[in-house]
């Protein structure tokens, strides 16, 4: 299985920014333009970029929708994009506007229903965020932690045909203190799909780490901080990974 690399961008009021595991108060800004950034990453080689809404997630709706868009018209990269996203119009305005992959997140709570339809509406193109918190899943930006396990919603999402899940271990996002191996590879090994994950990288040994469990299911990793802090480049991490 191929492992893919999809460097970071989180979009707040139009500027790249990082947050200290999801505290809209302990954010880092990186750069004024996101589609400056996506360019870099492209032409550093990265097949894919994962944007994040940062202000949408809060919020509830896609804020940042034009600064999104534009990346996906004048780019030849691959786009997936999560935040505030809750309604058909939403993910239907992205992929007719060239983003290849929409996240579902906190609607997985707050209306599974309406995300079990659109998976099965839609198909490969919908993608699951479970963002963890204690074993919970997070909601709205990570502000709420529910009171559902993260491996009782990934199994039910991938019984009603997701394919595809974004594992996010809240308490290392941000903090290039590494992943959470250990519960990263118990969710892999129940859903059995392809798994993303975030949170925490910070060396190329946590890519090789990473890279280890495709075998359980582990297809990519979102890279942020690392690659802003320069505690690796783009191009070393593809390397890791083809090797």
């Amino acid at each position: 299985m191929s492992f893919t690399i999809y460097p970071a961008i989180d979009i707040k009021e139009g500027k790249c920014v990082r947050l200290l595991q999801g505290d809209f108060e302990k954010e880092t800004v990186y750069g004024d333009s996101p589609f400056k950034m996506a360019k870099f990453f492209y032409q550093n080689g990265a097949k894919w970029v994962h944007i994040g809404d940062l202000d949408g997630a809060r919020k509830g709706k896609p804020i940042n929708v034009n600064n999104i868009i534009k990346c996906a018209k004048n780019l030849k990269i691959n786009i997936q994009v999560g935040g505030g996203i809750r309604s058909e119009a939403d993910i239907v305005h992205y992929l007719e506007n060239g983003i290849n992959r929409v996240i579902l997140g906190s609607v997985i709570v707050s209306n599974p229903d309406f995300a079990v339809e659109m998976i099965r509406k839609y198909g490969e193109p919908i993608a699951i965020s479970v963002d963890v918190k204690d074993e919970y899943v997070a909601t709205n930006g990570w502000l709420n932690k529910s009171k559902l396990k993260a491996i009782e919603v990934g199994k039910a999402f991938a019984d009603a045909g997701a394919e595809t899940f974004i594992y996010t271990y809240i308490a290392t996002n941000g903090t290039l203190a590494g992943p959470s191996f250990d519960t990263l590879e118990e969710f892999a090994s129940e859903i059995r799909k392809n798994i993303i994950a975030a949170g925490g990288i910070s060396t190329l040994d946590d890519l090789r780490g990473l890279k280890s469990l495709a075998k359980k299911g582990v297809s990519g990793a979102i890279v942020g901080k690392a690659l802003y802090e320069e505690r690796f480049t783009l191009e070393e991490a593809l390397r890791v990974v083809k090797s």
